[in-house]
């Protein structure tokens, strides 16, 4: 049935927008549509009565229609057949999506009229139960039917519209080669280097593909840690020098771990600190306006024999004003926790001016590095003291640009980029 209804409502289409150009022009009251377009012939035999009269607005539009046939003939029940001239009605005036979707919900919804037509047989015995539960079917797959083929109509013609309105000049001169420019995220990496390299800090980097030991052992992450789920982590089918799995290094962490180790012996005999940052790539199972699978990070870590929390605040205070270059900021520490810091703190901040003042933002994770992580690095705890922090590079892109959605980054739309370039 459904197949030969569709054939019917697309060979119809004329034949209805000519009767709702008719109805928009009459008194809402007292309806009156006239058959302004001549319907095919292979129509013509689908139904040719209804026996139960309806609301005259109702009643023209399904008369007429029918008249060109629907195969809707077994219908006898007044209100199925009210409610199936309405959608009619409502899907043909629809000249949105937006409207369409919304006349859906008002027959097809949880609270749909048809929906309330099921629910009604309850009341009814099994034999009434049977016939009038295969109308109400009937004129629901009639509706889907008729939903289908206008959501295609409005589709087409949005498609129509938009080629109309991006038609092409043939002869217009042709465009010259384009000039690249850098993304909005590679931007703030350099920046980064640029103000951190200016307060002494290095800048190492190093492997994607990281193994367990130093992307959450030597980090303090215990075995049982949620972070070791392949729910969270992406890993490789590919066995370390340990045997356990390699993995995409869901931070840049481990960049500290391995410059530390590198610089261990410096420190301990020459007294030279260590100061890095590392900016990477890094990559975690989440999706969504403000989380990507693959992201860019950027920690950094200070270890010397008199470093705390106030060398912290001062530096990233400092970072955060030189980024955003303001002074019209305020930073707060937030107690917090993470394995490889104790104690940790959250840092927001809020701005004093501008389309963000007022709000309190969170920017990054810190924290003084755990004895254990210490330990790890080849240093004496006992000695040896410092803090981390990691902050998101696409964060500090969209709070400098005021960028709402993550997904912007990484779709190549060069209305977007050029922004930046």
């Amino acid at each position: 049935m459904n197949d030969r209804l569709e054939k019917h409502l697309r060979e119809s289409a004329g034949f209805i927008d000519a009767l709702l150009a008719s109805a928009e022009q009459s008194d809402a009251s007292a309806l009156a549509i006239r058959r302004q377009a001549e319907v095919p012939e292979s129509t013509q035999k689908f139904i040719a009565q209804f026996s139960t009269p309806l609301p005259p607005a109702t009643q023209k539009l399904i008369d007429d229609f029918v008249e060109s046939g629907t195969q809707l003939a077994q219908l006898t029940d007044s209100i199925i057949k009210t409610h199936f001239g309405s959608a009619l009605l409502d899907f043909g005036l629809a000249r949105d999506t937006a409207y369409l979707e919304n006349a859906k919900a008002k027959y097809l919804g949880k609270a749909g009229a048809v929906t309330e037509l099921l629910k009604g047989m309850a009341q009814l015995s099994p034999e009434e139960k049977k016939t009038r539960g295969a109308e109400i079917n009937r004129a629901k797959d009639a509706i889907e039917v008729a939903l289908k083929v206008r959501r295609e109509s409005l589709a087409a013609q949005a498609l129509n519209k938009q080629l109309a309105a991006e038609s092409i000049d043939v002869t217009l001169p042709g465009r010259g080669r384009g000039v690249g420019g850098i993304h909005p995220v590679i931007k703030t990496w350099q920046r980064c280097e640029e103000i951190f390299g200016s307060i002494g800090f290095d800048v190492a980097d190093g492997p994607e593909i990281e193994a367990d030991w130093y992307n959450f052992t030597a980090l303090n992450n215990p075995p049982n840690h949620p972070a070791r789920s392949m729910q969270d982590t992406f890993y490789v089918d590919m066995n370390g020098t340990d045997g356990l799995p390699l993995l995409l290094r869901t931070h840049t962490s481990p960049m500290q771990v391995r410059y530390a180790k590198m610089h261990a012996n410096d420190l301990s005999s020459k007294g030279t600190p260590i100061k890095v940052i590392a900016p990477g790539r890094t990559y975690r199972v989440d999706s969504d306006a403000t989380h990507s699978p693959m992201f860019h990070q950027i920690e950094g870590l200070w270890i010397d024999e008199n470093i705390s929390f106030a060398d912290l605040k001062g530096v990233y205070t400092d970072f955060l004003r030189r980024f955003f270059e303001t002074d019209a900021l305020q930073v707060r520490f937030r107690p917090s926790y993470f394995p490889f810091t104790e104690p940790s703190a959250e840092i927001d901040m809020k701005f004093d001016s501008g389309p963000l003042k007022g709000r309190w933002l969170e920017i990054s994770g810190s924290g003084q590095v755990h004895p254990s992580v210490v330990k790890n690095f080849g240093l004496d705890p006992e000695r040896f003291i410092g803090f981390a922090f990691g902050s998101g590079l696409e964060r500090l892109t969209m709070l400098k640009h005021g960028i709402g959605d993550l997904r912007l980054f990484f779709e190549g739309d060069l209305r977007f980029l050029k922004q930046f370039a």
